[in-house]
C-alpha cells in the first residue's frame, strides 16, 4: 500500500440548485484498497461518485485523484476505469458481448476507425479475466443479469486501469451472483493493485468484501474499517436520519 493516498478529500461541499448535497466530506483512500461509499437513499453516494469522476466541481474544498483535482485530470482519466449502474437492455439490443466490452477503450479519436489488434487483444484479455471469452460472440441481451454485469466489469478493465469506479454493481442481482461477483472483482483487486471504490445500498454484502467503508448522509458519519464502521453509534445515527424522515411523512 502506498503511504500516499490516490484518492483524498478534503472539507468537501457541494451544492446543487441552491440545495446543500454534501457537507465537510473529508477522506484517504490508498493503493489497492477497496472501499465501499455506504449510507441510506438519498445521502449523496452516486454524486460523490461523480465528483470523484470530475463530472462536477465542487463547491468548495478539494477532491483529488491521482494527485489531481478530479475535475481537470488529463491523461490520468485514461487509467480510471467506470462502471455505471446496470440498465436493462431489450432482447433485440444489437451488440455483442465483444462489442459491448470494446466500447471501454473507445475514444473521441477512435470514434468510427475499426478496431486495432491492439485494441481487440486488450477486450479479450478483459473478457478472459471475467471469464466470459466463451462468450465473446453472443449477443449481449441473451446473457443472464449476472453475465452482464461481467462484461460491463470487463469493459471498464479495458482501459488497464490503476482506479475502478463502480456505481451499484450489485443492483437487481440475486444473493448467489453477488456472492459470485464480489469474490471475482476481490481477487482482480488482489491481483492487479486495483484502487477500488464502489457506491452501495446493500451495507451487509460490502461490508464482507471491501477493507474500508465510508458512511455517508449529507455529511460523514463514519470512515473505518468494516468492523470498526459496523460497530459504530454513528452507523445508526445515519440511516436514523432517513428513518425519521420516513416516518416524519406518514405522519404529515
Amino acid at each position: 500500500m502506498s503511504a500516499e493516498p490516490i484518492i483524498e478529500a478534503k472539507n468537501l461541499c457541494l451544492y446543487l440548485n441552491g440545495k446543500e448535497i454534501l457537507q465537510n466530506i473529508s477522506f484517504d483512500i490508498y493503493t489497492a484498497e477497496m472501499v465501499g461509499i455506504i449510507g441510506p437513499n438519498g445521502a449523496g453516494k452516486t454524486t460523490l461518485l461523480r465528483l470523484l469522476l470530475g463530472l462536477i466541481k465542487p463547491s468548495s474544498g478539494t477532491i483529488k485523484v491521482l494527485g489531481k483535482n478530479s475535475y481537470s485530470l488529463g491523461r490520468e482519466r485514461e487509467i480510471i476505469g467506470y462502471m455505471p449502474q446496470r440498465p436493462s437492455y431489450a432482447s433485440n439490443f444489437p451488440l455483442s458481448v465483444f462489442d459491448v466490452t470494446a466500447m471501454g477503450e473507445v475514444t473521441v479519436k477512435k470514434l468510427g476507425r475499426p478496431f486495432s489488434s491492439a485494441h481487440k487483444e486488450k477486450v479479450r484479455k478483459s473478457l478472459e479475466k471475467v471469464g466470459l471469452l466463451h462468450l465473446e460472440n453472443t449477443p449481449f441481451a441473451h446473457l443472464s443479469g449476472g453475465e452482464q454485469q461481467r462484461v460491463f466489469l470487463a469493459r471498464a478493465l479495458c482501459k488497464e486501469p490503476s482506479v475502478l469506479l463502480l456505481d451499484e454493481p450489485n443492483s437487481n442481482l440475486d444473493f448467489p451472483t453477488q456472492n459470485r461477483f464480489f469474490t471475482l472483482l476481490k481477487k482482480l483487486q488482489q491481483e492487479e493493485d486495483l484502487t477500488v471504490v464502489m457506491v452501495s445500498h446493500d451495507l451487509a454484502m460490502v461490508a464482507s468484501y471491501a477493507d474500508e467503508l465510508i458512511c455517508i448522509n449529507g455529511n460523514m458519519h463514519v470512515h473505518g474499517t468494516p468492523s470498526v464502521v459496523l460497530n459504530s453509534p454513528d452507523l445508526e445515527k445515519a440511516y436514523r436520519c432517513e428513518f425519521d424522515l420516513l416516518y416524519a411523512r406518514k405522519r404529515g
